[in-house]
């Protein structure tokens, strides 16, 4: 090996090294009060920035550029504010609307605002996941009746399916980076359960993965490893739980009330957190890209 590419190598060493430092220590990426306390979404779009719902009042959806700086991206039509984001293998955002029971597409260009779907039993669509094939889920929450919570599937079509009624205060929603398993958590309760999923989009084989002994649960994203980041609700931290249901970690945050994480950045090993208590967004890098990035990621920021 020569001298210059024995440098090189000594050069890329340190800065791994370096980046492998700074992993899971958090730090403000969008200020105070720039959300209100309904803050939540988040979901990294196709064109690498950041959107987050209900910036500066209920019923709108911001976008955050890598900067973190925050805009009004679109306002959403009346009655109606946002909840979970996810985007589509088409580009579109998907956001549940929980007070009128819709799942809302949202055209990337135009920003023209419609219903994807209508959820007429459900309580308030709250969290929604996205499989693979594009097949959507969604959390559905009675938080008066906490032994009431719901689970829903939404087909491509736009059809909705059942999944489960009379569970807890269901909150959190991911798919499995190989997209065979669901996992949903239940706030008051403290669970969170593992389906496994066929190819049609059936659920079975419910198992607990993981239960903590104090504080909520709100949203979680899932790795390309396959494991769960998971809001902590009043704990003030991000845990990570392995595909076994192990607690790898926990990632302190500066604000209490965690509401959910999306993962984004150059490389999709960005995660960010959005907070209840401060209007604010919250941001730490990982060891590994989140398992939409490669779906999402299109190079242009």
């Amino acid at each position: 090996m020569t001298l210059a590419r024995i440098a090189a190598s000594a050069l890329i060493a340190v800065g791994s090294t370096a980046c492998a430092a700074d992993n899971f220590i958090v730090r403000d990426h969008v200020a105070d009060g720039t959300f209100t306390q309904g803050i939540e979404g988040p979901a990294t779009g196709p064109d690498g920035a950041l959107y987050v719902v209900n910036i500066g009042k209920d019923g709108t959806i911001g976008r955050v550029d890598d900067s973190g700086k925050a805009a009004l991206f679109v306002t959403l039509p009346d009655g109606s504010i946002g909840n979970g984001i996810r985007f589509g293998n088409d580009g579109a955002m998907y956001v549940a609307d929980y007070p009128k029971h819709n799942i809302l597409r949202i055209d990337p260009t135009t920003h023209a605002v419609s219903v994807f779907a209508h959820l007429p039993d459900a309580h308030q669509p709250n969290d929604i996941a996205l499989a693979p094939d594009g097949t959507l889920y969604a959390s559905d929450p009675d938080w008066a009746k906490t032994d009431n919570g719901q689970l829903w599937r939404i087909n491509r079509d736009g059809s909705v399916h059942l999944l489960e009624r009379d569970m807890g205060t269901t909150n959190g929603i991911e798919v499995s980076a190989d997209g065979r398993h669901l996992y949903v958590n239940e706030s008051v309760q403290r669970n969170v359960w593992a389906y496994d999923l066929d190819d049609a989009g059936n659920i079975s084989n419910k198992h607990l993965l993981i239960r903590f002994d104090d504080h909520g649960m709100d949203g979680m994203r899932s790795d390309v490893d396959g494991n769960l980041y998971i809001a902590r609700y009043d704990a003030g931290v991000v845990a990570v739980v392995s595909p076994a249901g192990e607690l790898l970690r926990e990632v302190p945050l500066k604000g209490r009330k965690p509401t959910n994480v999306a993962f984004g950045g150059v490389d999709g090993r960005q995660v960010f957190v959005t907070l209840q208590d401060r209007g604010a967004v919250e941001t730490f890098q990982v060891d590994r890209p989140g398992r939409e990035y490669g779906l999402q990621h299109t190079g242009t920021r």
